[in-house]
């Protein structure tokens, strides 16, 4: 299960909901057995620079090679560049767990 942490300037007004829901939907279009993407957003009122940045961590998989990283990211680019109201910073990464990962579902 993917997730995508979003945090940027409160400056910029970006609908994170809609955002998120569409990181999780080009995540699906590229690998459609991801799984759902928990996705959190982190709107700042302390910052220097307008910015946004756009961080995806993923399992490591054998089909989320080079190829694969370099076509998911320029469509996350995409769509992170549509939902940005104004001129500012912004960066968009992808990381892959490391074998020390666990994840899982807490269920009471």
């Amino acid at each position: 299960m993917p997730h995508a942490d979003l945090k940027y300037s409160d400056d910029l007004h970006i609908d994170a909901p809609k955002l998120l829901a569409q990181v999780e939907q080009i995540i699906q279009t590229h690998d459609a057995g991801s799984g759902a993407c928990k996705g959190r957003a982190y709107p700042t009122a302390q910052y220097h620079h307008s910015h946004c940045l756009l961080s995806v961590s993923m399992l490591t998989k054998p089909h989320r090679d080079a190829a694969f990283t370099h076509k998911l990211l320029a469509d996350l680019e995409a769509a992170l560049r549509a939902a940005l109201p104004k001129t500012c910073y912004f960066s968009v990464g992808i990381d892959y767990s490391n074998p020390y990962y666990v994840t899982g579902t807490h269920q009471m």
